[in-house]
């Protein structure tokens, strides 16, 4: 009797362990949705490195395949709600794509909210997001919040001071931004950045406002040969960025893949989406360069002159906000002051 209880035992024992051990050794696909080409800065510096890096950290146990410029199907816009519904496990998107849904992060799109680099305000605005507008993101599993650098104007005709903005028909990659454009004098298009191409070439605009970072992989350089920045570090504007991951997804991982995935998620991920924006601003503003393009640098003058007509943006922005019982007034100052903290 006592042999077959230790044999008993022995085989419960066996058998716990082989059912504990596929639990371990658990491997998911995680399916990644954006909307560039591969070859882009933020798929190629960003996207791709994260993903590589969260496979590794995973032993392998999690593998992300690429889903690069909407091969899942859809558009732009529907990205987020692909994450949120599980069409995709995690995505990338614009925030500013679908206007009036993310009212508290559309703090960041301000003008002149953010000079300096991507890196920097990128750290900003994931920390105001997670202080502020968390509530935004509560039917995903937010991994990271950033923006791009400084914005500016790329045009077929140059654009030397206000006045030479005035009647031009301008790509807007947001409401706030084509707000702005209304009160700079220009007549605002909105369009995904992908549409640009075609635009300009069939002159369906005279320009468009982008970082220097996506100039390259949609052919600017080559459609416009005018472009136009302002007085040091200065950007006209910033577009905000969110990589979300679906929740239910997250939530089957065993907690050891949470643990991977939540390491590759906060404000240093943030960071590296942000420097991987820098790193393109360069590149892209060096290409500009050796194409012969001309680049206006607006003296601080005339970059003065531009932010006291785009300052009633803000005063917009938050009278709205108030209707909507949102403090914009202090969601304003928070931002600011994270950016100056940031930026120091």
């Amino acid at each position: 009797m006592t042999f077959l209880r230790r044999s008993l035992l022995a085989s419960v024992t066996a058998l716990s362990v082989l059912a504990a051990v596929p639990a371990q050794a658990q491997t998911v696909t995680l399916r990644l949705h954006q909307f560039l080409p591969a070859q882009a800065v933020i798929p190629s510096k960003a996207i791709i490195p994260w993903a590589q890096k969260v496979e590794a950290e995973s032993g392998g146990r999690i593998k992300i395949q690429l889903f690069h410029a909407m091969s899942m199907g859809g558009t732009p816009p529907q990205l987020f709600d692909q994450a949120r519904d599980g069409v995709a496990d995690i995505t990338w998107t614009v925030l500013g794509y679908t206007p009036g849904r993310f009212n508290k992060s559309e703090v960041f799109e301000l003008p002149f909210m953010c000079s300096g680099g991507a890196e920097q305000c990128s750290r900003a605005f994931h920390g105001y997001v997670e202080k502020n507008a968390a509530d935004e993101f509560r039917a995903v599993k937010l991994l990271a919040a950033h923006t791009h650098g400084p914005g500016l104007f790329h045009t077929k005709q140059p654009v030397t001071g206000l006045e030479s903005l005035r009647g031009m028909k301008i790509r807007g990659g947001s409401r706030v931004i084509n707000n702005m454009l209304v009160k700079l004098g220009a007549t605002p298009v909105g369009m995904p950045v992908p549409a640009v191409t075609e635009a300009l070439s069939k002159g369906v605009i005279d320009g468009t406002t982008i970082p220097w970072e996506v100039a390259p992989s949609i052919k600017i350089t080559e459609l416009v040969k005018h472009h136009t920045t302002f007085a040091g570090k200065d950007g006209l504007f910033t577009q905000t960025f969110a990589l979300s991951m679906n929740r239910a997804t997250y939530d089957k991982l065993p907690d050891d893949l949470k643990k991977v995935i939540d390491n590759n998620a906060g404000i240093e991920t943030a960071a590296l989406f942000g420097r991987a924006m820098d790193e393109g601003d360069r590149v892209g503003r060096d290409i500009a360069v050796k194409s012969g393009n001309q680049i206006v640098a607006l003296d601080a003058a005339e970059t003065q002159r531009w932010r006291r007509t785009a300052a009633t943006v803000e005063a917009d922005w938050v009278t709205e906000m108030k209707g909507k019982n949102i403090d914009g007034a202090r969601l304003l100052s928070e931002a600011q002051s994270l950016v100056r903290q940031y930026n120091k």
